[in-house]
C-alpha cells in the first residue's frame, strides 16, 4: 500500500504487471509539457519519465519491452549487475528492439538501492526516454525513514536531440548564453587591472576557448518528476517525519547543485550504495548519478527542492508541503561560474607548476591510433588542438592570469578551478572525500595493473575522445575475468565528464583504502587526475562512456571486453598481465 501511495503521488503510471516479478513497458511517442513549452518526445507507458519500478532484492525479475517506435530502441537498466545480455546497449550486448517488435528482458536482482533506467539508441533519452529504478533491500535498512520520494531530474530542451548535436557541430557556442561582454572586460579592470585582464582574454582567445564555457546546452526547462518549475510537483509530509529523497540526475549535459533551503540534509547512499552519513547544506549531482538524502522538517511549512545547474543557466525546483497548493520561497540564480587557467591544467605542454594531469601524455604510445585520425607529422587531431594551445601559451605569465575569486577548494577539483562549488548559505558542499561506504563491498586488495584513459577532445570542432582516439576508430579494451584494475582518468579538457562503466561497479579513490565509496559514474573535473578501481567479475561486452549524451555521441565511449569467466581458470591470464602482458 505504500509504495502505491508514493507512485501516486509522483503523479507516475506503475509498469503492467502480469506476474510476480514480470512487468510490461511500451515505448512510446509522447507529448511533453514543460510549463515553458511543449514539445513531442519518447517515454514509456505513454509517459516521460516512465514509471517508477520497483524489484526486490533477491528476487528474479522479467520485463517486457513493446517497440511502438518506427525506429530502433533499447532500454539500459543503469547501475544495475546483470548479465552482459540483458544491459541494453546495441551492437555490443544486443542487436536492440526493433520497431514493432517485443523484447523480454530477465536478471536476477542482486542490489538495492536507487537506480535508473534509459535508452541507449541514438538520442531517445534526452528526448524522454528514461525512468527511475528503486529496489528495496532484502533486510533492514541502516537508517529510518518516514516516507520517500523520487526526485528525478532532467534538462529539457525544445530543440530536439539531433538538431542540437548538429548545431554543436556548426557552432560549439552555439547554446552559450553566458558569453562575456566588453562590460564584463571593463569590470575585471576595476578588479584585476589592465595588464592582467588583458593577458587573461588574450590567452583564451589565442586558444580559441572560452571562460563561459561550463555547459555545453543552455537554454533548458529543469524538470522535477517530469514537472517544469511553474509546474511545482509536490511531496507531502507531516511535520517531524523522516523523509527519504532519492535524487536522479537523468540530464543528457546538465549537473545539478541541489539545496533545500531551511534543511539540512543527510546524505545516505550514493549511486545505490550505502554510505556512512554525511549532514550537508548542498550537493552536486552529476549526470547519470544518484544520491539518497534524508531530510526532517519539523514545521508545517513549505519547502523549497532547489536544483540549479553548474553553469547557472537553469534550474529546476520542486516543494515539500504538508498541503498541496502550498509554496516556499525560489531562491534566484547565483552568478555564473567561470574557468580558470587551472581548469586547463591538464592540456598537453601547458606549464602551470604540479598541478594534476599536466604531463599525462607523456610515454603514450599512439601506434595503435588508426591513420585516418592522424596528421601528416603524425601527430593526431585532438594531440594538435592541444598543442597549438601550448604554443599560444608560450611565454605567457599564468600566475598574472585571472584565477578563482571564491577561496574554496576541493581535492576533486584543480587548485584555483572556477568550478569549485561552494554553499550557498556558507555551510556544508558535499565533497567526493566525504564519501565513506557503509560496508565495505570487497575485500581490499592490490590491482592487477594500471591503465590511463586521458579525457580528451577539441572544442572547436565537437570532437570527444579517449587517449585521443574516438570510439569508431578504436580497439575493445580489455581485461581479464578475476582481476582488479586500477584506472587512471586525466581530464585533459576543459570539460566535466561524467564517466559510467557499465556491468561493474567503480571505486572511487578517496584515500579511504576499504572504506572508499562504490559507485556506478565517476565525475571527473577540468584539469584533475582521478583514480577507481574494479573488479572485474561481469563476463561479457560492456560499455564504458562519457554519460554526457553529445560527448558519448562525439566519441567518448569505448568498448570493453572481460576475457575468461568463473568456469574458466584464468590465472595464467592474470599473471601475464602482471608482467607486462597486452592490455
Amino acid at each position: 500500500m505504500k509504495n502505491a501511495l508514493i507512485a501516486g503521488a509522483l503523479g507516475l503510471l506503475m509498469p503492467v504487471m502480469a506476474a510476480a516479478g514480470e512487468y510490461s513497458l511500451t515505448v512510446d511517442r509522447v507529448m511533453i509539457d514543460t510549463g515553458d513549452f511543449v514539445k513531442e518526445g519518447i517515454g514509456y507507458n505513454g509517459a516521460s519519465p516512465g514509471p517508477v519500478l520497483r524489484f526486490k532484492e533477491g528476487e528474479s525479475v522479467t520485463i517486457n519491452v513493446t517497440n511502438n517506435l518506427d525506429e530502433p530502441t533499447s532500454i539500459h537498466w543503469h547501475g544495475l549487475i546483470l548479465p552482459f545480455e540483458q544491459d541494453g546497449v546495441p551492437g555490443i550486448s544486443f542487436d536492440g528492439i526493433q520497431p514493432g517488435e517485443t523484447f523480454t528482458y530477465e536478471f536476477p536482482i542482486v542490489q538495492n538501492g536507487t537506480y535508473w533506467f534509459h535508452s541507449h539508441s541514438g538520442f531517445q533519452e534526452p528526448n524522454g526516454a528514461y525512468g527511475a529504478i528503486v529496489i528495496e533491500p532484502e533486510g533492514r535498512e541502516p537508517f529510518r525513514y518516514d516516507r520517500e520520494y523520487v526526485v528525478q531530474l532532467t534538462d529539457k530542451h525544445p530543440h530536439d536531440a539531433n538538431r542540437i548535436m548538429r548545431n554543436l557541430k556548426m557552432m560549439p557556442d552555439y547554446y552559450n548564453r553566458q558569453q562575456q561582454t566588453v562590460g564584463d572586460f571593463f569590470t575585471d579592470i576595476s578588479k584585476h587591472g589592465f595588464m592582467t585582464t588583458l593577458q587573461d582574454r588574450l590567452a583564451w582567445g589565442d586558444m580559441r576557448m572560452m571562460k563561459a564555457d561550463v555547459e555545453d546546452v543552455q537554454g533548458f526547462t529543469g524538470l522535477i518528476n517530469g514537472k517544469g518549475p511553474e509546474q511545482n510537483w509536490t511531496g507531502l509530509f507531516e511535520p517531524g517525519e523522516r523523509i527519504r529523497l532519492r535524487f536522479i540526475n537523468s540530464s543528457a549535459m546538465a549537473y545539478f547543485d541541489i539545496r533545500i533551503p531551511g534543511l539540512e540534509m543527510t546524505v545516505v547512499q550514493a549511486d545505490g550504495n550505502n554510505v556512512q552519513p554525511v549532514n550537508v547544506d548542498e550537493f552536486r549531482i552529476g549526470v547519470a548519478e544518484t544520491y539518497d538524502v534524508i531530510v526532517r522538517p519539523k514545521t508545517a511549512e513549505a519547502y523549497t527542492i532547489f536544483a540549479e545547474s553548474m553553469g547557472r543557466s537553469g534550474y529546476a525546483r520542486a516543494t515539500l508541503a504538508p498541503e498541496e497548493g502550498m509554496e516556499g520561497p525560489v531562491p534566484g540564480l547565483r552568478k555564473a561560474p567561470l574557468l580558470t587557467m587551472a581548469d586547463m591544467s591538464g592540456m598537453h605542454g601547458m606549464d602551470h607548476g604540479d598541478m594534476t594531469g599536466a604531463d599525462a601524455s607523456a610515454g603514450m604510445d599512439h601506434s595503435d591510433m588508426s591513420q585516418g585520425e592522424m596528421d601528416s607529422d603524425g601527430m593526431n587531431q585532438d594531440s594538435r588542438m592541444a598543442a597549438d594551445a601550448s604554443d599560444s601559451m608560450a611565454g605567457m605569465d599564468h600566475g598574472a592570469m585571472i584565477m578563482s575569486e571564491g577561496g574554496a577548494s576541493d581535492p576533486f577539483y584543480a587548485e584555483g578551478s572556477g568550478l569549485v562549488p561552494v554553499a550557498a548559505n556558507g555551510g556544508k558542499f558535499l565533497s567526493y572525500s566525504d564519501l565513506r561506504a557503509q560496508k565495505p563491498l570487497y575485500e581490499e586488495r592490490e590491482p592487477t595493473r594500471e591503465i590511463e584513459l586521458r579525457l580528451t577532445g577539441n572544442m572547436e570542432r565537437y570532437s570527444w575522445s579517449i587517449n585521443g582516439v574516438k570510439y569508431e576508430d578504436a580497439e575493445p579494451l580489455k581485461l581479464q575475468y578475476g582481476e582488479r584494475v586500477r584506472f587512471k582518468f586525466v581530464n585533459e579538457t576543459m570539460m566535466t565528464h561524467p564517466m559510467h562503466l557499465h556491468g561493474m561497479w567503480s571505486i572511487l579513490d578517496v584515500g579511504a583504502g576499504e572504506w572508499n565509496p562504490v559507485k556506478h559514474v565517476i565525475s571527473v573535473q577540468p584539469g584533475t587526475t582521478v583514480y577507481m578501481e574494479t573488479e572485474v567479475d561481469a563476463p561479457g561486452q560492456w560499455a564504458f562512456h562519457c554519460h554526457l549524451s553529445y560527448h558519448a555521441a562525439a566519441g567518448m565511449f569505448r568498448k570493453v571486453v572481460v576475457e575468461g569467466g568463473p568456469d574458466q581458470g584464468n590465472t595464467a591470464e592474470i599473471e601475464a598481465v602482471k608482467d607486462g602482458g597486452d592490455a
